[in-house]
């Protein structure tokens, strides 16, 4: 049997002066380089409602992106795509939002897609919080839609959503990659809130009333003619020289029906546009004689 080690204090301030020296235990500098599919967030309003999407978009860079599984895509037809990279696509509504004639509360979903050749299947799921699409479960889908494929040429090289279609009522959120596209529509409440604004400060007593901006929400969105109509004659009896104040004025009067006011209406608009720089002026009569025309 060989003897035991002698023990060597010394030894033992060397392994221990080693373990703490600078940089032993020091983490590996990080590297700042280009993400695969870089981040991006979209904000978008709507309306009344702030819409925000925040998704990590992935590129072609040479490959197969849709397709039929034997052909080895990236995204198979038959899968449930996370509409994107990294974590799930995140959607923020700021109002209730109206999608394939259901009401969906304001708040943040996932954006899922089942794929298809030609048609999608766009989700609406409420664990907003997960990575890609692997633990998504389909009891926790707030809203599926139908979604037509659009074949657009030249391919997309990066992946894009967007909100497009906007009106002061309505928009579509699209996604495009590759040869794709599809978009989903839907809806929200711009003329319930805004109506009652309206009428809450035409009935105060405020000095100043917006009559312009008032008139011509009524008359976009189709509601009271005859207040429009008033709205915008108090509008002008402040700024008599308005021309322009006038020309809204026809045009309301045209939408209501009242052909010959409207007419009459136009023609002091393009009188009182000859006092105005030639290309306001030029402006005015086009606009007044195109609506004119329109009427006979």
């Amino acid at each position: 049997m060989n003897p035991p080690t002698p023990f060597r204090p010394g030894f033992l301030l060397l392994i221990a002066a080693a373990c703490f020296a600078p940089g032993v235990f020091a983490q590996a500098p990080k590297l700042n380089i280009p993400a695969p599919s870089p981040a991006a967030t979209l904000k978008q309003r709507v309306g009344l409602t702030d819409i925000e999407i925040t998704y990590s978009r992935p590129g072609m860079k040479g490959r197969k992106v849709f397709g039929p599984v034997e052909t080895k895509p990236l995204e198979p037809f038959g899968e449930t795509w996370r509409a994107g990279a990294n974590e799930a696509t995140r959607i923020i509504f700021s109002t209730p939002v109206k999608i394939n004639g259901k009401e969906i509360p304001a708040g943040t979903y996932g954006l899922f897609a089942e794929l298809g050749k030609d048609e999608w299947t766009v989700i609406l799921n409420k664990i907003a919080q997960q990575w890609g699409a692997y633990s998504y479960n389909v009891k926790d889908d707030v809203v599926r839609v139908k979604a037509k494929v659009t074949a657009i040429t030249p391919a997309v090289e990066t992946f894009t959503i967007d909100v497009n279609d906007i009106r002061d009522d309505s928009a579509t959120i699209s996604l495009a990659w590759e040869n794709t596209r599809v978009a989903v529509p839907f809806q929200v409440d711009v003329v319930g809130p805004v109506q009652a604004q309206i009428e809450a400060v035409m009935a105060s007593d405020a000095a100043k009333k917006p009559y312009v901006e008032a008139a011509m929400f009524y008359l976009d969105h189709h509601l009271d003619l005859k207040k429009a109509a008033a709205w915008m004659e108090a509008a002008i009896a402040a700024q008599p020289d308005a021309f322009y104040l006038v020309y809204r004025l026809a045009k309301v009067q045209a939408a209501a029906g009242d052909k010959a006011a409207a007419i009459a209406t136009a023609k002091k608009s393009i009188e009182g546009a000859t006092k105005a720089p030639p290309a306001l002026k030029e402006e005015y009569t086009r606009l007044n004689e195109a609506l004119i025309t329109s009427l006979k």
